[in-house]
C-alpha cells in the first residue's frame, strides 16, 4: 500500500513511525521540538493520539477507573487524570500537522472516537491507526475504514477471533489497505514478551502485511522483527527520557530513533533472496578458494607427493579432496612450481 506517496510492504524498507503520545508533557513548544527531532531522524511518519479525557473515559473514581497499584509507570492513577495529562489538545493538531508537513514528514494519528476522526479528516490525515485497546471497538473501526485511508491496526491483547472481527469490520466498510501490528500492550514491555514468531503467523492467517508496535527498551526487538516480516515499525519517541513525559520510560531518544531507521533498513536489505547459491559479490572470493597446486618444480616421471603437490589458494586446480586419488601417480611432463594441478599433467 501507499502512505503519502511512500510504499509500505515487503518490497520496501520498513516504514518507521514515531509515536509522540503524551511525551509533549503538556507543552506545545516541546511537541513541536519532537516533530523537528523526528523529521531529522529520518523516520517516515509522526503519529499522534487524538482524544480528550472525556471522549475516552469519564471523570469517575473507583477500582475500575484506576490503574493497578503495581503498574510500573502509572500505578494507582485515575484513568481520567492520566488521559487529561497525556492527551494532545485538539487545537494543537493543526500546528503539529503543519510543522510536520513543512519538514517533509508524514503525520497521522490514532483516533479514539468518531469526533476525533472528523478532526483528522479536516486536517487531511493520510492514514489512520487503531490502538490496541480499540481493536474491539468495531463501530470505530468501520468509521475509520469508511474514510478510504490506509489503516494500521495494533493487535495487543487481542485473540485471533478479535483480530478477525476487526479485519472483517474494516474490510466490510471498504478498507482496501490494511496492516496488522504485533504488539505487547504492556508499558513498558519485557523483551521476552515480544513473541516475534507470531508475526508470520498473523501474515499467513489474514493474508496481510504485518509490523510491530514495540514498547520494549532499545531497538533490538524492532530490528529483529524485520527478519520475521515486519514492514512497519512503531516506537514511542521523546526528546530526553530523563526529562520525563508520560511514556518517556519506554520511548526512544532522537539518536536512537535514527539508529532504528538505519538498522531496520539494513535488516531489510539483509533479507535478500532464499536462493542457496553464491552471489555475484563473492566472485572475487571464489578465485581464491583452495585447490591442488604444484608447489615445487617437477620433471616428467616424478611421483606426486606431499612435497610437490599441496592444497593452497588460489582456485584453478583439482579440488583438495582429489589428493588421495592423485598421490603416487607420476607427472608425464615437466611442470613448474605454481602450476594448478590438472588431470592432463599426470
Amino acid at each position: 500500500m501507499i502512505i503519502n506517496g511512500r510504499p509500505v510492504g515487503a518490497d520496501a524498507p520498513p516504514y518507521v513511525i514515531a509515536e509522540m503520545s503524551g511525551n509533549h508533557d503538556g507543552d506545545l513548544a516541546r511537541a513541536l521540538k519532537i516533530v523537528d527531532a523526528v523529521a531529522e531522524s529520518g523516520a517516515h511518519a509522526l503519529k499522534l493520539q487524538t482524544y480528550r479525557a472525556d471522549t475516552i473515559t469519564i471523570d469517575a473514581d473507583g477500582p475500575s477507573f484506576r490503574l493497578s497499584e503495581g503498574h510500573d509507570l502509572w500505578g494507582g492513577e485515575r484513568l481520567y487524570d492520566l488521559y487529561e495529562r497525556a492527551h494532545t489538545p485538539w487545537e494543537w493538531h493543526e500546528p503539529i500537522f503543519e510543522r510536520a508537513r513543512s519538514a517533509g514528514l508524514t503525520v497521522f494519528s490514532s483516533p479514539f472516537d468518531p469526533t476525533a476522526v472528523d478532526l483528522l479528516e479536516s486536517l487531511g490525515a493520510p492514514a489512520y491507526k487503531i490502538a490496541s485497546s480499540e481493536i474491539v471497538d468495531l463501530p470505530l473501526i468501520r468509521r475509520v475504514a469508511r474514510t478510504g485511508r490506509p489503516l494500521i491496526i495494533s493487535t495487543g491483547m487481542a485473540s485471533l477471533g478479535e483480530m478477525d472481527a476487526a479485519v472483517q469490520a474494516a474490510r466490510g466498510a471498504g478498507c482496501e489497505h490494511l496492516v496488522l501490528l504485533g504488539c505487547t500492550a504492556a508499558y513498558p514491555a519485557a523483551v521476552s514478551d515480544s513473541n516475534l514468531r507470531r508475526l508470520p503467523v498473523l501474515a499467513e492467517a489474514f493474508g496481510l502485511p504485518v509490523g510491530l508496535s514495540d514498547h520494549t527498551p532499545g531497538i533490538g526487538a524492532a530490528v529483529a522483527a524485520v527478519a520475521l516480516g515486519a514492514c512497519v515499525i512503531e516506537k514511542h519517541v521523546t526528546l530526553d527520557r530523563a526529562g520525563g513525559g508520560v511514556d518517556a520510560a519506554f520511548s526512544l531518544e532522537p539518536d536512537e530513533l535514527s539508529a532504528l531507521v538505519v538498522e531496520s533498513g539494513r535488516a531489510w536489505q539483509a533479507l535478500g533472496s532464499a536462493a542457496v547459491r553464491p552471489v555475484s559479490a563473492e566472485s572475487e572470493g571464489m578465485r581464491f578458494r583452495r585447490s591442488l597446486y604444484v608447489v615445487a618444480d617437477v620433471r616428467a616421471g616424478d611421483t606426486v607427493s606431499a612435497s610437490n603437490v599441496r592444497s593452497i589458494r588460489p582456485a584453478g586446480g583439482l579440488p583438495p579432496d582429489a589428493i588421495t586419488t592423485v598421490a603416487g601417480r607420476t607427472f608425464h611432463r615437466d611442470t613448474p612450481r605454481g602450476t594448478p594441478l590438472t588431470w592432463d599433467l599426470i
